[in-house]
């Protein structure tokens, strides 16, 4: 079957595989950080033991997948050098210095506070060992902010001249950094992943309601997940409204082919297209559903502005349309499903249900990979909405690719599907296997020391014990 394609296709495609499979689990970290730094910090402040036992749970459960990020991410860089050689040429001097800034600032202090994180809490104390997963949280932040910087700037470069030799070259850093669309890209992929976390701790948390009723662990994992559900779901589509008006301000023909619109609506009133078939052939989407004027209500907040569809761009300027209006819809539907999902555990919560609805459980259950499709599908959305470009109007695919042998394209991804689904397949398996158990009834005293499970200092543990005075 890969003999079908040519080299830059199979090119692509390996592209898109290995980031498929490198960005779920930076979609987990993320947002898995975050949790952990918040059940450290109300151990510390109530020295209640269940959020010390739900700590110890989830850190175990976040150093296996942050494990698999980094290899992940570390097999994927290698093929901007190799597939993508003239990419790596032309804009060289602008994504690689933004690449290196991610190792020095938050690779450098997720890897040397994590080590803390995970074992440290009786080599540092507890004030310490917060600190350090703190900064793990806020280094998983960081990372986000610059790898979303290079990719923002991919598709709304600004900031550059273009040198002798056809390279990009830097002008004003901070107009690269913080170009048009990085906001709203760093905003909406953030949000997502704390959703996404959000749900596969509701998920695991209702897992274990429906076994066992009376466990006080699994309660606080799934209220604080269904809070955290209805409070960021609101806002994630807001800031996804606002990241759309201003991809329709940059990357409009994206739009339309999101919108499924191959004609133009100058007058405004655009209607929305729930659900139809994209045919480029005949520059229509068949068997459409639609809502009158709700399109232009969504895209400009209005009736009357003009929107752009695919004619008003060259054929060889538009993205492919059925797979971006597909990706899309699902996207937007798994979002106000959580948002369902939000709603019902409030309505729950306020008739004193929550730890009782046992429909809303399982639903939640069926839920816990949710983030996971909406980020996938929000990021072939966005990634296959910027063609035919890798830099959005000034480089194209089809001149980034290195001089290539479909053969060997296809042989090494054959190897990164094997390698990949047995690595990683592996590594997943093993986290389901842990969030399969239940979180500990009590602490091991053995694993964090008998003092710093009580709460109190190792003198005030013994006070017979001989210590040392300022004055000795």
């Amino acid at each position: 079957m890969l003999d079908t394609f040519s080299a830059i296709e199979l090119a692509r495609i390996q592209f898109a595989f290995t980031v498929s499979a490198h960005i779920i689990f930076p979609a987990f970290t993320i947002g898995l950080a975050s949790y952990l730094a918040v059940l450290n910090g109300l151990w510390l402040k109530t020295r209640d033991e269940v959020y010390l036992r739900l700590f110890e749970y989830w850190k175990t459960i976040f150093a296996v997948v942050f494990g698999m990020g980094v290899v992940s991410g570390i097999v994927m860089s290698y093929q901007f050098g190799t597939n993508w050689s003239v990419f790596s040429d032309k804009a060289g001097p602008i994504i690689g210095p933004l690449m290196g800034y991610e190792v020095l600032s938050a690779f450098f202090l997720e890897a040397g506070f994590l080590g803390i994180m995970l074992f440290g809490r009786e080599k540092v104390g507890d004030r310490l060992h917060m600190i350090a997963t703190a900064i793990v949280a806020v280094g998983t932040l960081f990372s986000a902010f610059w790898i979303l910087s290079v990719n923002s700037w991919m598709h709304t470069p600004q900031g550059y001249s273009i040198n002798a030799v056809g390279q990009f070259v830097p002008e004003d850093w901070w107009a690269i950094i913080f170009n048009p669309s990085f906001p709203y890209r760093l905003v909406h992929m953030v949000l997502a992943a704390y959703l996404t976390t959000a749900f596969v701790v509701g998920g695991v948390g209702a897992w274990h309601l429906l076994r066992s009723p009376d466990s006080r662990g699994a309660a606080i994992m799934f209220s604080m997940a269904m809070w955290m559900a209805l409070i960021v779901t609101p806002i994630q589509i807001l800031a996804g409204d606002e990241h759309g008006l201003n991809t329709l301000e940059h990357q409009p023909a994206k739009i339309a082919a999101m919108e499924g619109h191959y004609e133009s609506y100058p007058d405004g009133r655009a209607p929305l297209i729930l659900f139809g078939l994209p045919d480029d052939a005949s520059q229509t989407t068949r068997f459409a559903v639609k809502v009158p004027l709700v399109g232009s209500l969504i895209l400009t907040h209005g009736l009357d502005k003009p929107i752009q569809g695919l004619d008003a761009f060259p054929e060889d300027e538009r993205p492919p349309v059925a797979l971006i209006f597909w990706t899309f819809r699902i996207m937007v539907a798994v979002g106000f499903a959580m948002l369902g999902i939000g709603l019902w555990s409030a309505l729950a919560r306020w008739q004193g249900r929550l730890l009782q609805a046992r429909w809303l459980h399982r639903a939640v259950v069926v839920m816990g990979p949710s983030g996971f499709l909406a980020v996938l599908c929000g990021w072939i959305t966005t990634e296959v909405g910027r063609q035919p470009y890798t830099i959005y109007g000034l480089l194209r695919t089809s001149d980034s690719a290195a001089p290539l042998q479909a053969e060997a394209v296809s042989a090494s991804l054959l190897a990164f599907i094997v390698v990949y689904f047995f690595v990683f397949g592996s590594g997943t398996l093993y986290v389901l296997r842990l969030m399969a158990k239940r979180p500990k009834e009590r602490i091991d005293i053995d694993e964090i020391g008998p003092t710093r499970a009580a709460g109190i200092s190792p003198v005030a543990a013994n006070p017979s014990a001989p210590h040392h005075t300022r004055e000795e």
